[in-house]
């Protein structure tokens, strides 16, 4: 089964469970390899491992690769029928979270929680609900309204061996704690000659909501691309939010999981094994020949509502979801230029110095010469978000938008 359309409804509002109320190393460097990953949705089915080891143990069989079957697209008929066919279990993208973050909390006692609200209350969207009564209030720590001391406590905590967790009630409150982001979770292990990792998740809910407010609407992907020393990944399904929460807990790099607050109440049926993405692997949605789409999280469900009407009208879009925001997988989007000749990148971060940018400047470093044509960016206006719904509405990129670039960009 693919994603389920009613849970996903571009024009419906918020209806999640909110309630009211530094690379500096050549071993970390070949961490960032995409060579590590196969397959354009890779992914690494494990065993459990030692509960001190903190290490994944895979034979070569069982490395997987699979295509995502969604409802917003047509597919082709085999790859629909596999899912048909494909056993698992159906999960909200917040219970996948959750799920993630429980399997590695059971697996490793090193990893622990902390954050507001994050413990009997459940956090503001429920992905740690249960958690504090399952493994106790020192693994899943409620803390003050002060993001700076926390953010930091869970550095010194990394510091000392422990793999936390830190919960964003909203990403924009994570302003408070960018010189502990920056200056300690991105540097502290090059400025301390490799003697400290930080093994941080820093993760939680960002992006434009339906009608939160400027300071609840915040795209902080771009602020945080600029730190050196800093791995981010951006999840757009249940399947690889768990897969990369997994992952994230495993990184010895600090992470940041950027989850979209209104991709919470998504559906996918996910695999009932334990499996594990790939933190520097872009996924192909869906093949095509006449023009490379890259996008990431809430986007990626834009553009494949575009891409129905795009086919009705002959074109053949080949969609990337570029799910890791740094590093770039740039072996996937290159192979993918070489054979289409044409990009289109579609965001929801801002025009001005946003991951389009940096990622067009990728392209163009990378792959001038296989261009046929200039690339294309959609992003979110440079203006803060409007309360009032159809002014917010305008300010971030909408599915005919994409429809029309197309046409513009392949004639």
């Amino acid at each position: 089964m693919g994603l389920s359309s009613i849970a996903y409804d571009l024009g419906s509002g918020l209806n999640g469970p909110m309630s009211i109320s530094h690379l500096s190393s050549p071993r970390q460097q070949l961490a960032f390899s995409a060579k590590s990953c196969t397959g354009s949705r890779a992914c690494i089915t494990v065993r459990a491992a030692d509960g001190n080891s903190g290490s994944m143990r895979a034979p070569p069989s069982t490395v997987r690769a699979s295509k995502l079957v969604t409802n917003a697209v047509a597919v082709k008929s085999e790859t629909a029928s596999i899912a048909a066919t494909k056993s698992g279990h159906e999960l909200l993208l917040f219970e996948a979270l959750r799920e993630g973050l429980e399997e590695e909390m059971e697996r490793d006692p090193r990893v622990c929680v902390l954050g507001e609200d994050v413990g009997h209350y459940g956090g503001s969207y429920k992905v740690t609900k249960g958690l504090a009564e399952k493994f106790g209030d020192l693994r899943v720590l409620d803390t003050p309204i002060a993001e700076n001391s926390f953010t930091g406590m869970a550095v010194g905590a990394a510091m000392t061996g422990l793999r936390p967790i830190v919960e964003g009630m909203n990403m924009g409150f994570l302003l408070l704690a960018y010189n502990q982001i920056s200056n300690n979770c991105g540097m502290l292990h090059y400025t301390s000659g490799g003697q400290f990792t930080i093994p941080v998740v820093i993760r939680g809910p960002g992006g434009v909501g339906r009608q939160l407010g400027a300071e609840h609407s915040q795209r902080l992907e771009s602020y945080f691309q600029s730190v050196p020393g800093l791995q981010m990944v951006a999840c757009s399904t249940p399947y690889n939010a768990k897969g990369l929460m997994k992952a994230a807990i495993r990184s010895e790099n600090p992470v940041i999981l950027c989850e979209h607050v209104l991709l919470y109440n998504l559906k996918e049926r996910i695999p009932d094994e334990e499996y594990v993405c790939c933190l520097e692997r872009a996924e192909l949605v869906r093949p095509g020949k006449d023009v490379t789409i890259l996008t990431y999280s809430r986007m990626r469900h834009h553009v494949l509502q575009a891409a129905k009407s795009l086919i009705n009208k002959g074109y053949d879009p080949e969609i990337i979801d570029i799910i890791s925001l740094k590093p770039f997988d740039l072996h996937t989007i290159g192979n993918s230029i070489k054979k289409t000749h044409k990009v289109l990148i579609v965001e929801e971060c801002m025009r001005t110095g946003g991951i389009g940018a940096s990622l067009r400047a990728s392209i163009m470093d990378n792959f001038w010469d296989y261009l046929d044509a200039p690339i294309m960016c959609l992003s979110s206006q440079d203006v803060p978000t409007p309360y009032a719904g159809t002014l917010e509405e305008a300010t971030v990129v909408q599915p005919p938008q994409i429809v029309k670039a197309i046409k513009q960009l392949c004639g």
